[in-house]
């Protein structure tokens, strides 16, 4: 559904918003290792986590993440 992925420096970082059974499933990568995982089944707050990694997209993006 959605997925995003920066690099810099040979470091990355992966954010994934996809279905997962009865709701959403949200997971934080960072360097190939799960920092994240948060289930959610109201899509008010998909939503309110799409917007927080759109914003920390957004500042990675202003310091140098491609």
């Amino acid at each position: 559904m959605f997925t995003k992925e920066l690099k810099q420096a040979g470091h990355s970082k992966r954010f994934t918003i996809q279905e997962a059974g009865d709701g959403w499933e949200l997971r934080e990568e960072a360097d190939s290792h799960l920092v994240r995982v948060v289930q959610y089944r109201d899509w008010h707050r998909v939503e309110r986590a799409q917007k927080r990694i759109d914003s920390e997209v957004s500042k990675l993006e202003d310091g140098g993440w491609a």
